[in-house]
């Protein structure tokens, strides 16, 4: 299956190059590989094609203008054998831009297949006046309520308008800076005189780094605490605040102050990601349980959210890149303030104020024990502290779990954010340039392509909850979190395998590498809104903001401690402990899903 598929896919990179001849790139790479042995005219000794054990590949048209034949011989040479040895013509017409370039128009066209609506439910109609009078009152109510619950309900789509837009300017801000922060932190450190202690600019970087990590593990529970007693609105507001302060930071470019003023922007960054990454969603959960609409559909909703959120980092990227052009590295930390002066002037006008509920209306209420009940009943008026969110977790099973998925999973996701870019480097230098470290790798349109492979994860969730809606099916999202948490174990133990491969001149090292990458990112797009939905079901909403920052302790702790011996475990090292990470949250999803059936 396997060599047909990458035959097939090789034929496809070979289709784009020959219609696309009449191109200048083209031509010109079709000049420069004109002397190789595999092409006509080149001596004839060394040309592999003469061994009849070998596949020689059918040479390009003189002119460009016989397409079809060059395709056909293209296809009569791939029928039926072995695997297209990757050397020779091929490597001169392979490059690492086209084969990106081809990968993210497959992914985006398997996105656009999956996000295709039903033909029955494309046109969602009302019994006529004949059917009326032809049906029982029983069919009638059946029919009407499936032409009804074909679409989202008013007060869902209100909700939708209210939550999408402005989730979606607050991940842009955090989407911009990204790109560059390695950059513009090393353009503090080219020409000022370090401490012998911190030796090089690099070690600055990874101490601003790992504060980020150590702000948000340290103060999130604090934060959460503050967020469930006083609003979760004004605590987004609060993110914007703090997240603009740590981007203007980087401004401050020489003086005794840099170092200190550089700190204190991560320690605020750090502190924003840990509202961003519990105050919008605690404020969607809780308006959503005021309507029974709105919270059906609230899988669904998740679903949008973190779809749309793939989009928005792929023109973040291409925004950054922009403005980076024009007002240097720190230009994108500039623009992302100014987005979030924006996000939190829409979120003072939009959302109305929601704080946590001393009993939570929702169903999970019922796992807690009566002494918990008891417990929260007795404090209506008092704020939600810390050591009682430890109680609500340790009294049910299923918040545990919940939040070991999510620590799990997260921890593993951020140590992969962090190894990906030198696996990558190594493997397209083995494959298009025999092992040559110049091979220039297109970081930008990889990136692009995990993010198309993250909205496709998305997609197919929202897909999902649409099919779950209308055939309910007992655990669903339980159960498509614990395959998809055995995928992404699967995906990440390929990705250290190939980080492991040393071959050069061979493609091996790269399919194991994009299928592997892929399919991580793939889960990263189911797991958001999956969790989302887990934690809307299992927290309850007395200490919800709390809970999910207390699951942030485990998660920052292992990224901190992998980073910090990262010289010791290398990139493979680094990958087997995220691939041992999330063997960990399969089997607590997989737990749940037994406790839930």
């Amino acid at each position: 299956m396997a060599p047909t598929i990458f035959k097939a896919f090789t034929l496809f990179l070979i289709a784009v190059n020959s219609f696309g001849s009449n191109a200048p790139q083209f031509r010109k790479l079709r000049q420069s590989s004109a002397g190789h042995p595999l092409h006509p005219g080149s001596d004839p000794g060394n040309d592999p094609g003469n061994d009849p054990g070998s596949f020689r590949f059918p040479p390009p048209p003189p002119n460009g203008n016989n397409n079809n034949a060059f395709c056909s011989n293209s296809l009569s040479a791939l029928r039926g054998g072995s695997i297209l040895p990757l050397t020779g013509s091929l490597l001169t017409t392979l490059t690492p831009t086209l084969t990106f370039n081809a990968l993210l128009a497959f992914i985006s066209l398997g996105v656009l297949a999956v996000r295709r609506k039903p033909e029955e439910a494309q046109v969602p109609t009302q019994p006529d006046a004949a059917e009326l009078l032809l049906t029982s009152p029983e069919a009638v109510a059946v029919a009407s309520a499936s032409a009804v619950d074909a679409s989202p309900a008013s007060s869902t789509l209100l909700l939708r308008r209210k939550f999408l837009p402005i989730f979606w300017l607050l991940r842009l801000s955090d989407w911009l800076q990204g790109p560059y922060f390695y950059a513009v932190y090393a353009s503090k450190f080219t020409n000022i005189n370090l401490n012998s202690n911190l030796n090089s600019p690099n070690n600055l970087i990874s101490l601003l780094f790992l504060t980020g990590f150590a702000s948000t593990a340290l103060f999130g529970p604090t934060l959460g605490r503050l967020t469930d007693s006083h609003g979760r609105k004004a605590a987004t507001i609060s993110f914007t605040v703090l997240y603009a302060l740590g981007a203007l930071s980087t401004r401050v470019t020489t003086g005794s102050n840099l170092l200190p003023i550089l700190f204190l922007g991560r320690v605020l960054s750090g502190l924003g990601t840990s509202l961003l990454a519990s105050a919008p969603e605690s404020w969607l959960v809780s308006e959503s349980a005021k309507d029974p609409d709105t919270e059906k559909s609230l899988g669904e909703t998740f679903g949008l959210a973190y779809a749309g959120d793939s989009i928005v980092a792929i023109g973040a990227g291409l925004m950054a890149t922009k403005v980076e052009g024009i007002r240097g590295v720190t230009g994108p930390f500039e623009l992302s303030a100014a987005v979030l002066l924006l996000g939190g002037l829409a979120t003072c006008f939009a959302w109305g104020e929601n704080k946590a509920m001393a009993n939570n209306n929702n169903n999970n209420n019922n796992n807690n024990n009566n002494n918990n009940n008891n417990n929260n009943n007795n404090n209506n008026n008092k704020a939600p502290t810390i050591r009682e969110a430890i109680s609500v977790v340790r009294s049910d099973e299923k918040i545990v779990l919940v939040g070991l998925v999510q620590a799990l999973f997260e921890a593993a996701m951020y140590i992969f954010v962090l190894q990906w870019p030198p696996i990558i480097a190594k493997v397209v230098g083995q494959a298009f340039g025999s092992g040559n470290v110049g091979v220039a790798t297109p970081y930008g349109l990889v990136f692009s392509c995990f993010m198309a492979c993250c909205l496709f994860g998305s997609s197919l969730f929202t897909r999902l909850e649409q099919q779950t809606k209308k055939v309910p099916v007992p655990a669903a999202v339980e159960k498509r979190t614990a395959k998809a948490m055995a995928v992404a174990a699967l995906a990440m133990g390929g990705g250290a395998i190939a980080s492991q491969i040393e071959s050069s001149g061979t493609f091996l090292g790269l399919i194991l590498a994009i299928a592997s990458f892929f399919s991580f990112e793939a889960v990263v797009g189911m797991y958001f809104p999956s969790i989302g939905t887990l934690r809307s079901r299992y927290i309850p909403d007395s200490h919800r903001s709390v809970i999910m920052n207390l699951a942030g302790i485990p998660l920052n702790a292992l990224v901190v401690g992998v980073f910090l011996f990262i010289k010791f475990l290398g990139v493979g090292g680094a990958l087997t402990i995220a691939t041992g990470s999330l063997v960990g949250a399969a089997y607590c999803a997989r737990r749940l899903e037994r406790l839930v059936r």
